[in-house]
């Protein structure tokens, strides 16, 4: 019995997704030098040809991939049942101790450098941190009427962003867990104890 052939469009968005994947990996391990359309199509298993149809530039293709990874992060994320803010914390941290943070850095990097590249970085952050604070606030059952606690929430981000940071020269998971602790413990006092009212519909 011959092989059923997939949908043109099912072919067409496994590529795209192949090399937005392919593209967050060598970012990840190359960095921007490293990681050229070339290097991407041949880990994607596509040729360069292939690559430029779906990401006409290098720009598109590399802020095309990190924003594709946020966003499977962020479903994640949205997916988490409820816990307790060490958890929470905890899973939010892990955010930025991943192979999605070390392609940001990079890309961030080059952004400094490369006019061309600067603005839509820039935007796509933007865009991914205010998600990504959403999603926080969210799980955290964060009341951000409250003076104080958006502050707060933003804090934990930025503290997170800097363990990850810190983790990308050395395992740094023993003294991470020790300040996820002391983090779920002062939101606690910041935040209050999530009561009912806190816990998300249709979890």
């Amino acid at each position: 019995m011959a092989a059923v052939t997939p949908p043109k469009q099912d072919r067409s968005r496994a590529t795209r997704q192949g090399l937005l994947e392919a593209a967050v990996a060598c970012l990840a391990e190359h960095g921007w030098a490293g990681s050229t359309v070339s290097v991407v199509a041949e880990r994607a298993g596509v040729s360069r040809g292939a690559a430029q149809h779906h990401f006409p530039t290098r720009e598109d293709l590399f802020t095309g991939a990190v924003e594709y990874v946020a966003e499977q992060r962020s479903a994640a994320l949205r997916a988490l049942p409820v816990q307790g803010r060490a958890e929470v914390v905890a899973a939010l941290v892990d955010l930025y101790t991943g192979p999605l943070f070390r392609a940001a850095l990079q890309l961030w990097v080059a952004a400094s450098n490369e006019e061309q590249l600067r603005p839509r970085v820039t935007e796509l952050e933007a865009r991914v941190g205010r998600e990504t604070h959403r999603i926080a606030v969210e799980l955290l059952g964060a009341d951000e009427e409250r003076p104080g606690v958006r502050e707060t929430v933003q804090g934990l981000l930025d503290m997170a962003r800097g363990l990850g940071l810190a983790n990308l020269l050395t395992d740094d998971t023993a003294r991470r867990r020790r300040v996820v602790a002391q983090w779920a413990a002062l939101l606690d006092g910041v935040l209050g104890r999530p009561g009912p009212a806190d816990v998300r519909p249709g979890a």
